[in-house]
Order: structure tokens, then sequence, then C-alpha cells
């Protein structure tokens, strides 16, 4: 089978509709129809059942799910480990979000090089909608991000609750909001939560989506924002920063999700050093 074949049809699924999969996969809609029938035809049965609505698994489309993932996780695989030296005995592809892998992801791939020598490691930041897919996709064995998707034959855990302080560079912290302070966008949810504890606030007059640069941002030319106490607690303990100690504190989950590994496979031990440095982080920040 084509392993173009086995991509289309879960790009289908993690779309929801043929448009969607043709937009991500860059190709027509036609394309896409096409590859669907000679899916069908070649397995023999409906995969889809389509509507205004979009596009949804039939039973044996369900049972399929996994096979291709699993076709287009080996494909993956083989490419890479084709090309690998003698020395190393499997791959690993890890993705996570970029404040993620502040601290938290480097200091666990440390750790996993020292201990699995013979496991090369590819990492990948990304946003989860792209985490997702590329789990989804087989594309990636192990994902680290804020609010994921629940997807088939995918595993979801909550690996550390992030705090987010108020921190500041000014010598006297207040929790008052003032023209300095950076928003940085943290998602939906702490939105919300902002939104409902600033109800005064108006427009701030800088807005980051990405909280390393905000953080970078405030270290060069003074201000306050709010960041992962993890990530923060080095700069305040330094004197560099500031806690607002008078401000509310925000809570936003990080959770891992993973294919389900077997037996033996590298996977096992990437999950257990995660879940160890999650813990030592968690602790350091308290």
């Amino acid at each position: 089978m084509d392993i173009a074949l086995a991509r289309t049809f879960l790009q289908i699924v993690e779309t929801g509709s043929f448009l969607g999969a043709a937009q991500r996969l860059n190709l027509s809609q036609s394309t896409i129809s096409m590859r669907v029938k000679e899916l069908e035809s070649q397995l023999g049965q409906a995969l889809f059942e389509r509507s205004k609505a979009g596009a949804t698994l039939t039973a044996a489309g369900a049972r399929f799910f996994p096979h291709a993932s699993t076709m287009v996780r080996a494909w993956r695989q083989a490419n890479q480990e084709v090309g690998l030296s003698t020395r190393f005995k499997a791959v690993l592809a890890v993705g996570g979000q970029f404040s993620l892998w502040d601290r938290l992801l480097l200091r666990w791939l440390g750790d996993f090089r020292r201990t699995q020598p013979d496991v090369a490691v590819r990492a990948e930041v990304g946003q989860p909608d792209g985490l997702m897919r590329m789990i989804s996709e087989g594309l990636l064995d192990i994902g680290v991000m804020y609010n994921p998707q629940r997807r088939p034959n995918l595993d979801v855990e909550e690996l550390i609750d992030e705090t987010l302080v108020q921190v500041t560079t000014a010598p006297a912290p207040v929790a008052r909001l003032g023209p300095d302070y950076i928003f940085v966008d943290w998602g939906p949810d702490f939105q919300t939560e902002h939104a409902t504890a600033f109800p005064e606030l108006e427009a701030p007059g800088t807005v980051m989506s990405l909280g390393a640069i905000g953080l970078s941002y405030i270290l060069e030319n003074g201000g306050s924002g709010y960041f992962p106490e993890r990530v923060v607690r080095p700069l305040i303990d330094a004197g560099t920063l500031r806690m607002v100690s008078a401000a509310p504190v925000f809570h936003r989950p990080a959770y891992v999700v993973h294919r389900r590994f077997e037996d033996g496979d590298p996977g096992h031990v990437a999950l257990a050093g995660l879940r160890a440095v999650a813990r030592r982080e968690s602790v350091a920040a308290a």
C-alpha cells in the first residue's frame, strides 16, 4: 500500500473533512477523494461517511485507524533508522512547545542521552495542533504540551502543573498592572482567568504569544508579566526579578501525549524520565 494513502486517511481523521486534509497536504480535494477511493478499493470497505458537517469514520475506518498509524510510524522509523550509525539501536522522536523545552525537556533530554546512549533522539518544537497531528501520523512518539486534544489510541497524562506567577523588574513590586505590563498569551483558560482577576485592565500595550520572548523583553527593557515559576525562580533567587506576592497566581497544567509503547521500547524509559524531571522541577519551584 502506498504510504501516501495512509497519511491522507490520517489527515482526514485529524481535520474531520476531505477539504481540511486537502489544505493540510496542499492538494486538491479531488486528489484527496481519489486517494480515499483507491484506499477503499484496496481494503474492500468504505472508510468514511461524508456529510455537510464533514467526514466521520465508518466501523471499518475505525478498525483501520491504528493500522494506518502503525504504517506511517514504521515508514518514518525505517527512513530514520536506515541512515543511523551502527552505534544506535533506535530513534525516539519527541516534540514540545517552546516554553516546555525551557529547562523541563532540555533537562530530560540530557538525562536520557546519558542513560540511553544507544538511542538517537529527534527533537521538535511546535504548537499543540501541529504536535498532535505529528503524533497521530506517527511522526512523533511523545509530545509535551498545554491543552492537548484527545485522539484514538493515544494516551494523555498530566505531567506538571505549571504555576504562573507575576514577576517584575521594579524594585518595589505592586499588584497593579502598569503601562510596562507585558501580557503573555498562555492560552484560552489563562485569558479567561486573567480577565476575571483584572477586570479593570484595558487592552495591554504589548501582547506576546511566546513566554520566552516576553521574559527576554522585560529582562532587557524592564516591566512585568506572568511566567512559569519554575522558569523564573532562579532569576528571583538571584535578585534579577521580584515576585509580585500580592498578585493572583494561575495554574496551567502541561501534559505528555504518547502512543502506546510495546515492552522494551525506549519510549517507556523516556516517559519515566519525563515524570522524574517534572517532579524535580515541581519541587524546585515550590
